[in-house]
């Protein structure tokens, strides 16, 4: 199976703008072109079931939600239209995919915890919605380590590569821009300076992701040096960190760009699959990271509910 990154959007996916809301929203609601196009992200091959790195969720140690069901959601948004806050994705959660991402995890010395209460945020809930609105597939959710360092999450991804092999579907769900201020800000004052740092960014990334996987790597362990106005485009990383886990899990696999649709030229959105499961299987680095720290040792935890056990 592949591994995919996803631009996760918003709550404005899940109803149509009003006449009188800024452009961009109307490029962004639930007729919009690009909520149309997440229907051909769709993987041709059904996974067993779909893992889900998303950015709305940060912890040390990593989290797994491990359920039999995921019968409500986690509503992680405000100031959103009342519908919004009832959608539903009653996918089956997968207590032994848990069990199988905290066994290469803690094998690649990352300390883990079951969570038996944790919903789906928007982060994952969302773009399964729109790619799997059968809510049918197995879905489990693993928590961003909380540091937010680039090379441990290369690291993490790393470890998970045997489960593209195993049928599952590794779902990175971030944002390839996301200066949420500045897209309500800078970008009215200064329109022409903010749609050149959009596009000198996202260029550069999406050149970095069809690049050789070393060089790759290189590029997102020190991108706020080596990518062009990262500051601006990520005041805080936390939507960028999932493409590192994306990253490490594609192994020797580039990435090819799915999909980049820039809402006027000021908000990009793009998507990317690593899709040759073979080369992932055979990596010989798949718990190495090519530069940073290895990650520090904390104290493991488990949670203990039914079918998820004890770690």
């Amino acid at each position: 199976m592949p591994v995919q990154f996803v631009s996760h959007g918003g709550p404005t996916y899940l109803y149509k703008a009003e006449p009188d809301d800024p452009p961009i929203m109307k490029q962004m609601d639930k007729d919009s072109e690009l909520v149309a196009s997440y229907k051909n992200l769709r993987y041709p091959v059904e996974p067993k079931a779909i893992l889900v790195v998303s950015a709305h969720w940060e912890e040390r140690p990593l989290r797994i939600t491990c359920q039999e069901r995921h019968p409500t959601l986690l509503y992680d948004y405000y100031g959103f239209p009342e519908e919004t806050y009832h959608v539903k994705y009653p996918s089956p959660g997968s207590p032994e995919l848990a069990k199988r991402v905290a066994e290469l995890l803690k094998a690649a010395g990352h300390d883990v915890v079951l969570d038996t209460k944790r919903n789906l945020d928007h982060g994952a809930f969302l773009p399964l919605m729109l790619m799997y609105p059968e809510a049918k597939i197995p879905v489990v959710q693993l928590s961003l380590h909380a540091s937010l360092d680039p090379a441990r999450h290369i690291m993490i991804g790393r470890a998970l590569q045997p489960l593209r092999d195993e049928g599952i579907l590794i779902l990175a769900s971030g944002s390839s821009t996301h200066d949420l201020r500045g897209m309500f800000g800078a970008a009215y004052r200064n329109p022409t300076a903010y749609r050149r740092a959009v596009k000198e960014f996202t260029d550069a990334l999406n050149k970095a992701m069809e690049s050789d996987p070393a060089v790759r790597d290189d590029v997102l362990i020190n991108w706020r040096s080596k990518l062009p106005y990262s500051r601006e485009m990520h005041p805080r990383e936390e939507h960028l960190i999932p493409l590192m886990v994306a990253a490490g899990a594609a192994g020797s696999d580039r990435g090819k760009l799915q999909l980049d649709i820039r809402p006027e030229g000021i908000f990009a959105n793009t998507f990317y699959i690593f899709d040759s499961p073979s080369s992932s299987a055979s990596s010989s680095s798949a718990n190495t990271c090519p530069a940073g720290p290895a990650p520090a040792t904390e104290a493991s935890a488990a949670s203990q509910n039914g079918a998820c056990g004890v770690l």
